[in-house]
């Protein structure tokens, strides 16, 4: 167990594809209505230029490419298929649960999500109990990633110095967002290019099993 000696005293944890396994499903929703859409994108094109954005950060870019707005009812008709989606293929992130009974320090979810789909992904995979009251969206602050706010946000909110906070993200875009925060970022690289991360500025590792020893170091 961690305890008050060790280097940190808060771990703050990134909603999708870290504690829910929800990136790959989600993007191949993604890929396929942009591609209904008449881009050429493939699930490694999601990852690569449009995974950790938020959502409007998202539409900037696929119009950008379209040259011309995005249908009205894009974004409902994508939260309705990937709800549909992760009604039967969510699961958490494998070895998260045990992490989460390991580490003994408190710790909290900063999201580039809104706090339905954090609560409705949380909710399915079993995982919203350990989290209750200590979820915390972009939609809170006036920057998303990668700017530091809605980290700072978090530690704030939880009591705790940026300097003693740990980051754990599995994204470029967050993990540039928990390094201008001053805080310690562990990058998760199940899904994403390891080496992306690290020059990003994370402590990569591959399994989520590692992380407690890590944050321990």
């Amino acid at each position: 167990m961690l305890t008050s000696s060790e280097p940190f005293d808060l771990v703050i944890f990134d909603c999708d594809g870290v504690l829910v396994d929800s990136e790959r499903i989600t993007n191949i929703v993604f890929a396929e209505m942009l591609n209904e859409l008449g881009m050429d994108v493939t699930l490694e094109d999601m990852f690569a230029d449009f995974v950790g954005n938020s959502m409007a950060v998202c539409l900037g870019i696929i119009e950008a490419r379209l040259g011309r707005p995005v249908p009205r009812d894009f974004v409902a008709e994508y939260k309705q298929r990937t709800r549909a989606a992760w009604s039967v293929q969510l699961k958490p992130v494998a070895g998260i649960e045990d992490v989460l009974e390991e580490i003994d320090i408190p710790y909290c979810v900063a999201s580039s999500g809104e706090h339905e789909k954090m609560r409705l992904t949380l909710g399915i995979t079993g995982l919203l109990d350990k989290f209750e009251g200590r979820l915390f969206s972009v939609t809170e602050v006036k920057r998303g990633k990668p700017h530091a706010d809605v980290f700072l946000h978090a530690a704030e909110r939880m009591g705790a110095s940026p300097a003693r906070a740990a980051v754990v993200e599995d994204t470029e875009i967050g993990i540039r967002a928990g390094v201008a925060a001053g805080m310690a970022v562990f990058g998760y690289a199940e899904l994403s290019d390891p080496k992306r991360l690290a020059d990003a500025g994370a402590v990569v590792f591959r399994d989520m099993k590692q992380l407690p020893a890590l944050l321990r170091r």
